[in-house]
């Protein structure tokens, strides 16, 4: 009988991010593995940037108390969610971070107690 493969996630983020700092060091703590992408040196792909506009929508992706979401005066925008979508894809200092998938199930912005759900399956 094969062994079960090891867990793993996919975090999106920037080294410089607190929030992802602590959600790296998380999953590290708990052995799980991870693959890190700096958005500040790749972008989100538009189709990964979907996948979780899909299941947060792109409303809960925004991180409306940052310094970039103020000085882009978008707190006085009303945009819908393709128009927020495209902005997000557009410039990724906007996003709450860390975007974490792990397998169809994503995160926005830290998640300790739904992460710790994740890998908190009873074993056989």
């Amino acid at each position: 009988m094969p062994a079960a493969p090891a867990p793993s996630v996919q975090v999106f983020g920037r080294e410089d991010s607190q929030a992802t700092r602590a959600a790296l060091r998380f999953f590290k703590e708990r052995r799980v593995g991870v693959h890190f992408v700096d958005l500040r040196r790749k972008p989100i792909a538009p189709g990964e940037l979907q996948r979780f506009v899909a299941k947060l929508g792109a409303g809960s992706l925004a991180d409306t108390s940052s310094r970039t979401w103020r000085d882009a005066g978008l707190g006085y925008l009303r945009m819908d969610e393709d128009e927020l979508a495209a902005r997000l894809l557009a410039d990724p200092r906007l996003l709450r971070l860390p975007l974490v998938r792990n397998g169809t199930a994503v995160t926005a912005g830290p998640a300790d107690a739904t992460w710790k759900t994740w890998f908190s399956a009873p074993g056989p």
